[in-house]
């Protein structure tokens, strides 16, 4: 038997996913940033590094991206619940992690 998708539950279940899905392609991605920048960009440790910071860093600006869509429309969708509650909490942790990243950046290319 097929639900229909204007069943609640069906809804509830399409909510959880792309909570589950987005939040790790976001925070993630948005961790993992500075530090291939720093270490395979800027300063490369290892052999070859900058041309593994080439294929890195868009990758984790595509997954983001994606997280982050999926992320925005579980936060706005009717009727609230703790599925949106979450999905701005994870917004939310992506906006500091940002700050942060944006900030560091910001001041090595003052101190370079």
């Amino acid at each position: 038997m097929t639900r229909s998708p204007d069943d609640p539950i069906t809804r509830w279940q399409e909510r959880e996913r792309a909570f589950l899905i987005g939040a790790p392609l976001v925070i993630i991605p948005a961790l993992v940033f500075l530090p291939a920048v720093m270490f395979l960009i800027v300063f490369p440790q290892v052999r070859h590094g900058r041309a593994i910071g080439l294929m890195v860093v868009p990758a984790c600006a595509l997954a983001s991206c994606l997280g982050l869509w999926k992320l925005a429309l579980g936060a706005v969708e009717k009727p609230w619940g703790i599925f949106n509650v979450l999905s701005f909490g994870a917004l939310f942790v992506l906006l500091v992690i940002a700050g942060y990243t944006g900030l560091f950046l910001a001041l090595m290319t003052l101190k370079l």
